[in-house]
This record gives C-alpha cells, structure tokens and sequence, in this order.
C-alpha cells in the first residue's frame, strides 16, 4: 500500500542516508565559520539518523520516517551550500545544478 510505511522502506531509506553520511566530507577550511556550520549540520544528520534508528528498532516507523528524511533534508542542504564535498553525487544528494 502507497500510505503503509513498510519494514522495507523504512530500511531502504536509513540504508541510503548512511551511505550519504558515509560519502560526504566537510569542505569548509578547519578555521572558518562554514566549518563551524557543516560540524553543526552534520551533527544534526547524524542525530536525527540515529533517531530513526532507534525509532526503527522499536517498531515506531512513522516516526523513523519522518526522523531520517530530517537527517537526510541536513545533508542535502549542507551539500546544496557547500558546506559538504559530495564528489558530484546527484543520486545521493539533491545539488544546485
């Protein structure tokens, strides 16, 4: 069913938020504010990553859902400013062009 979160899903979607996690790295110079701002990015996907993990493991799906779309939406924008160096991944991350 189209409004079910399955087991499945759910999996699908931590599975492709960690391989994100996984490819990015921080862009910004050690010594600048926009490195400050993708450690703090970071920091909020990774959070809300293993929210949803959590959330998973104790059957809560909606929540897991909505907990790893949070992260992913993190990585995204961190990627979309330039905060994070994704190698050109438009399939992991949603980027400017």
């Amino acid at each position: 069913m189209k409004d079910t979160i399955s087991e499945e899903k759910i999996d699908k979607y931590l599975g492709i938020t960690k391989k994100a996690l996984d490819r990015l790295r921080i862009a910004a110079p050690d010594r600048s504010f926009g490195k400050r701002l993708a450690d703090d990015f970071l920091q909020m996907a990774t959070s809300y990553y293993e929210d949803a993990k959590h959330f998973r493991e104790s059957g809560d799906l909606v929540t897991a859902f909505a907990a790893v779309n949070y992260a992913h939406g993190w990585l995204d924008c961190g990627a979309r400013m330039g905060l994070f160096d994704v190698g050109g991944d438009d399939a992991l991350f949603t980027l400017f062009e």
